[in-house]
């Protein structure tokens, strides 16, 4: 499939969340009952619900989109490029209105790409955007496909190999494929500390736009061909 793969016709995407509330004070209380419940057989014996909160941003009923980033290959001068832009804000209606408008100008066939993407991003988006009064976009629709037209490439699932239990982060996968990554100052557990403590969302974004790339290099070494020269990424805004 890879060697085939028409690369023009795939979106690279990557999203940074947060919990919806800054301190779990702040939670509605039947949302903090509702939390407790969801989270009673995640927690450790010593953890109540307000120390697992931190956790939130992971779960789409208690969390929020504060960044979406995208990639999109493209050749020029026989050489292949790679151009970054990123939908970002506190506002998340607004964030994912324009990440939507985007995609309805792309093609109904446009195949999106993420780094444990069908078990993470491409879920959650759909889960706020119902969770937002919005339409799903038709390139993340699953209802009423088939399996083999879902659009979807994971690229933590091709390394899988048919091997469900396994995971690989998106660091090691790109470490032990010889893939060059922009250093990180922070990592995943520390976006909602970035967000809410430092309220630093630039930091955010850029972190995500650096996993965009990671995740696109990683894929055009499965697919084995060169990866893109830090010459030909472009960041739009």
């Amino acid at each position: 499939m890879l060697k085939t793969l028409d690369l023009n016709q795939i979106m690279v995407i990557d999203i940074e969340t947060v919990p919806q509330y800054a301190h779990y004070s702040d939670v509605p209380q039947h949302l903090q009952d509702l939390w407790e419940q969801k989270t009673l057989y995640q927690r450790s014996a010593e953890q109540s619900p307000e120390d697992f909160y931190e956790k939130a941003g992971i779960m789409a009923e208690f969390g929020k989109i504060v960044c979406v980033s995208l990639g999109i290959f493209y050749t020029q001068d026989k050489k292949q490029h790679l151009r970054i832009k990123s939908f970002y804000g506190h506002d998340e209606l607004d964030l994912l209105k324009d990440f939507s408008m985007l995609l309805q100008k792309q093609p109904a066939s446009l195949m999106f790409c993420a780094h444990n993407g069908k078990e993470f991003d491409f879920p959650y988006l759909c889960r706020r955007f119902l969770i937002n009064g919005l339409d799903i976009p038709k390139q993340l629709e699953l209802s009423g496909k088939k399996p083999w037209e879902v659009n979807h490439i994971d690229t933590m699932e091709l390394w899988k190999f048919g091997d469900y239990k396994h995971y690989t982060s998106l660091n090691l996968l790109a470490a032990i494929l010889n893939v060059p990554t922009p250093k990180d100052d922070i990592d995943g557990s520390m976006v909602r500390q970035v967000y809410y403590e430092e309220q630093n969302l630039p930091r955010i974004v850029t972190y995500c736009q650096k996993d965009v790339i990671t995740t696109a290099q990683v894929l055009l070494k499965l697919k084995g061909v060169e990866e893109i020269s830090a010459e030909n990424i472009t960041i739009v805004t």
